[in-house]
């Protein structure tokens, strides 16, 4: 048979069986004009070649294997040889393998010091396996299910929460004027894994850069109307505050681990990896009472500045 028909037989291109029989890996025969005639045997050698190609072992490196066949053994790695050559292929693999390891540890190393350089909170040991402060492309977006239609003109509860500044909060007596309270599922870390199907989740990714853009926002948005900032989670203080540290926040988080709040406000919420979240959404609460809610909230990392777009267009209508 012709070049052409050999590659189709044994699913290669031409160009491929050329240069197998540069290397002499294929000895084809010549009819009376010179054309090559490839037979049955060089098709079995050629397909040979392509599936030790599949387990990483290079055209060059087959040679025993193909021997093997032409000794009239049944199966290509039936020879001593050709088992050497797979212990071959298995030492390089385990060589690349330390040196990628060795080159991933040394990243991660240089990303956790990097993410908690300047924090008094102490390095974690765990291997930083996903960037909190970049949102991934293509994240879905959240649709209004109508689950904070109720929330304006409500008054908040008399509900307790410990804050990250020692404090203990009492969202019925925040004081007067507007506080700004930013209510979010979870905040990740470098080194800690968001739960299975985050980034699928409308809504759920992106806590930390909307922490990030409240941080950065903040004298604007004191000086726009904010008395004051909360952001508000279900996750424990200790973890919260190592997150101020970190971010540098200049505003207090409170822990709300028993979603009471969703409970007297009727907040809406959702499951991840079994556990339940408050779903993200921001109250303006102004002398006790919700008078303005955002939700769905995205995106989250330039949620901060869609709140101070308010306060002013507000303030500007109150003075």
């Amino acid at each position: 048979m012709r070049i052409g028909e050999a590659a189709r037989a044994a699913g290669v291109t031409a160009k491929a069986v050329r240069y197998y029989e540069s290397l002499g890996l294929i000895a084809p025969g010549r009819l009376a004009n010179g054309y090559r005639d490839y037979d049955e045997h060089d098709v079995r050698l050629l397909r040979e070649v392509k599936a030790l190609g599949r387990l990483g072992i290079p055209a060059e490196r087959t040679r025993p294997f193909l021997e093997c066949l032409a000794a009239g053994m049944p199966y290509a790695d039936d020879c001593p040889a050709s088992l050497a050559g797979y212990h071959e292929a298995i030492g390089e693999l385990d060589r690349r393998i330390a040196e990628l390891t060795a080159r991933r540890a040394a990243l991660a190393a240089h990303l956790r010091h990097a993410a908690y350089r300047g924090s008094s909170a102490p390095q974690p040991e765990g291997d930083p396996v996903h960037d909190p402060y970049q949102l991934p492309a293509g994240l879905p977006v959240p649709e209004d299910d109508g689950g904070a239609d109720h929330l304006p003109g409500r008054a908040l509860p008399p509900v307790e929460l410990p804050g990250t500044a020692g404090e203990s909060v009492r969202l019925d007596a925040l004081g007067p004027g507007r506080t700004v309270l930013y209510v979010y599922p979870l905040t990740g870390r470098p080194d800690a894994d968001l739960p299975q199907g985050w980034d699928a989740i409308p809504g759920a990714r992106g806590c930390t850069t909307q922490a990030c853009g409240f941080r950065d926002h903040h004298a604007e948005l004191v000086a726009a109307g904010a008395a004051r900032v909360f952001g508000l989670s279900t996750q424990e203080t200790g973890y919260q505050r190592e997150v101020v540290e970190r971010l540098r926040l200049p505003f207090s988080m409170l822990s709300d681990p028993g979603l009471e709040l969703a409970r007297e406000l009727g907040l809406p919420t959702f499951e991840a990896g079994g556990v339940p979240l408050f779903r993200r959404l921001t109250m303006i609460v102004r002398d006790g009472i919700v008078e303005h809610v955002f939700y769905p909230v995205f995106p989250p990392d330039r949620h901060a500045e869609q709140v101070l777009a308010w306060l002013r267009t507000t303030a500007g209508r109150d003075s």
